[in-house]
């Protein structure tokens, strides 16, 4: 990718970041710190000696700091933030693509902690961890029943409740992750052998991937799923363009559904495998009217190929970057619902103590001079946080003529295609959200509760399936779902479409426990309107 600096009109544009740990974030050079010493801040720091040494009670004036800069950072826009030092190594660890530790994923089932998933090539599989393994003790720490809750400092009050569970998973974290090359002894139970197991685990680096699925829907279209764009994404999505081609993929499905965002130079290269050299992708401005422009290369791998991007409201910030390089060059065609509507650009900055802020310092714009920010207010984020409420109320997740455009900022494409700035972007083809799939508490809400059991009580027999063969066979005689219906005693007729339904999440969620996201993804994309969409165009075209 090239990038070349040049001075620009204003366009009217904003963008934005979701969520407190992934956004836009622009690859900085470091930059020595400038501060100086002025009234305001000494103001603060008078303020806090005063608190420490004459409040009549004692008080946490670190927390107060934190409240303090929190507050202060909402009143500039929603995505500049504070990270705590709790949070910011987790938040890292996610955009880096790695982290150190044992290499397994868990849930908790009756107050013991199951493996539900060994990573391959990682410390716990290379010391014989299986599937459905409890884990009893680490080191020193007993990981199950009371103990576990008096060790995350969670009361009977709050077992089982959100904010205990996340505490309980973050004791379970503390226990099993530390520094790289360090040992952890861990016993587990074994349900299959039904035996107490010990197993010396070498901590090391572990994966976090962020391409979780790829495979080919049919013999022409292939299919890539993007979680969020951290510094592994790249990568990730090259090996997966890479295997699809080989396995005669012509159309790609780009998913970038959900997709909240991350760092702005791996969306630009990925956006540069489908545009031509010379393309423009994306640029940048900030406060000093000092322009970024980035182009794409020669080097694109998918260029002469057709690409469908998906996205719906919860695509943000890095995703809306590629989808609005490929919707203003003509490229691809956008298919779904309106993105979430964000185009500010973040640097991290370290305030020294481990915590850090995320402070916008640019805006971003797509290829014709839009912004897609969607509009905010400084002092008050009630509405822009209510969004998706107001789009349901409004209608627009069930019709494209729901959306409302403003007119002053049409924008153009090469080839004359109408798009529009000041709020998301509008995919090319609509798809309506589909209500017929309502996921009813009555009627799924032990879902994973019996999934969990059916697949440790069957492992041996379902290790034997393939995954094309799962896909297309499992439970073609109702015995599963059959089963699961009794297990709930839902005591009510139950309409054979809604039963249907219940069958493909119920093998989704069986074919992910065996064959992870893509096994889920795999077993119902049959109900995903708009991969059906895409199977659709792709016939037409």
């Amino acid at each position: 990718m090239t990038k070349r600096k040049i001075n620009l009109p204003l366009y009217l544009a904003i963008a934005v970041v979701i969520g407190m740990a992934i956004g836009t974030l622009f690859n900085f050079k470091k930059k020595p710190a400038l501060f100086s010493s002025n009234t305001s801040e000494a103001k603060i720091k008078r303020l806090i000696d005063y608190i420490n040494y004459d409040y009549v009670d004692k008080v946490d004036t670190d927390s107060l700091l934190d409240d303090a800069i929190t507050k202060m950072l909402s009143e500039l826009d929603p995505h500049s933030v504070y990270i705590p030092k709790g949070e910011l190594k987790r938040i890292t660890e996610t955009m880096q693509g790695k982290f150190v530790g044992i290499g397994v994923s868990f849930l908790m089932h009756n107050d013991t902690v199951a493996v539900s998933d060994v990573i391959k090539g990682g410390p716990s599989e290379k010391a014989g961890i299986k599937d459905g393994d409890r884990i009893l003790i680490a080191n020193k720490d007993t990981l199950f029943g009371k103990s576990i809750l008096n060790k995350a400092g969670v009361n009977s009050a709050e077992a089982k409740t959100f904010s205990g569970n996340r505490k309980v998973s973050d004791a379970i974290i503390k226990s099993l992750k530390g520094e790289p090359d360090t040992k952890v002894n861990v016993t587990v139970y074994r349900k299959s052998s039904n035996k107490i197991l010990k197993f010396p685990i070498i901590r090391g680096e572990v994966p976090i991937v962020s391409v979780p699925s790829y495979y080919m829907i049919n013999k022409t279209i292939g299919y890539i799923k993007i979680d969020r764009f951290a510094r592994t994404t790249y990568k990730e999505f090259k090996k997966a363009l890479e295997a699809l081609k080989s396995e005669g993929m012509t159309s790609l499905t780009l998913d970038l559904r959900g997709n909240p965002g991350g760092f702005m130079d791996i969306a630009n290269k990925i956006a540069d495998e489908f545009l031509k050299d010379g393309k423009l992708i994306v640029f940048t401005k900030n406060k000093y009217g000092e322009v970024d422009k980035f182009y794409a290369t020669n080097k694109g791998g998918f260029q002469d190929n057709k690409v469908y991007v998906l996205i719906n409201e919860n695509s943000a910030s890095a995703s809306e970057i590629v989808t609005g390089a490929l919707q203003d060059n003509d490229r691809g065609t956008i298919v779904g619902r309106r993105s979430f509507g964000k185009g500010l650009v973040q640097q991290e900055m370290d305030l020294g103590d481990g915590s850090a802020v995320r402070l916008t310092t640019s805006r971003y714009y797509t290829p014709t001079g839009r912004s897609i920010q969607k509009p905010y207010n400084h002092k008050d984020n009630t509405n822009y946080e209510n969004d998706y409420l107001n789009r349901i109320h409004n209608g627009e997740l069930l019709s494209k003529d729901s959306i409302k455009v403003d007119d002053h900022l049409k924008y153009t494409t090469p080839k004359g295609k109408v798009v529009y700035g000041g709020g998301g972007i509008i995919p090319d083809v609509f798809v309506p959200i589909d209500t017929t799939h309502v996921f009813s508490n009555k009627l799924y809400g032990r879902l994973n509760e019996f999934v969990f059991n059916y697949v440790d009580d069957h492992r041996k027999k379902l290790s034997s399936w393939k995954l094309k063969d799962f896909v297309a066979n499992f439970d073609n005689s109702d015995n599963v779902v059959n089963s699961y219906l009794d297990f709930i005693d839902l005591k009510m007729p139950i309409s054979p479409k809604a039963k249907e339904n219940l069958k493909i999440y119920l093998k989704g969620l069986i074919a992910r426990n065996l064959f992870g996201e893509t096994g889920y993804l795999m077993a119902t994309q049959q109900n995903d309107n708009m991969i059906q969409k895409v199977i659709e165009l792709d016939q037409k075209n």
